[in-house]
């Protein structure tokens, strides 16, 4: 699966599209693929606000668990309530339904930091 040019990227694979001051935030189909299998998504508690790098969610596969952490600083204003019927949307749709929160970013300033798409699939070889 291509690497979509509308979003952001951190180094842990998190991906993170803006839609005025809320940004949707998922992992790569990079970060899917290692996982394999993904059974479980703990997502966060909607009005938590969390710091960029801060543990967000937790993605469980039948490998192993992995933290998701945010992106950027914000609070969690909406989650994707389909994981828990169907985490495995993270697998088959990992850029779309397979979303795992929104964030009304606190300081946008901070997506500066993250990676383009180009520098992104450098980074994962693609």
């Amino acid at each position: 699966m291509l690497v979509p040019d509308d979003l952001k990227y951190a180094d842990t694979h998190e991906w993170i599209r803006l839609d005025g001051e809320v940004g949707t935030v998922g992992i790569t189909d990079h970060a899917q693929a290692e996982l394999t299998d993904i059974v479980y998504v703990e997502v966060p508690v909607i009005g938590v606000k969390l710091e960029q790098k801060q543990t967000a969610a937790v993605v469980e596969s039948v490998k192993a668990a992995s933290d998701i952490y945010a992106p950027a600083g914000g609070e969690v204003v909406e989650v994707n309530k389909e994981l828990e019927a169907n985490p495995a949307l993270v697998n088959t749709d990992p850029y779309g339904a397979g979303w795992l929160f929104k964030l009304k970013l606190s300081n946008q300033e901070e997506l500066a930091g993250l990676k383009d798409p180009n520098v992104y699939r450098a980074q994962i070889g693609e």
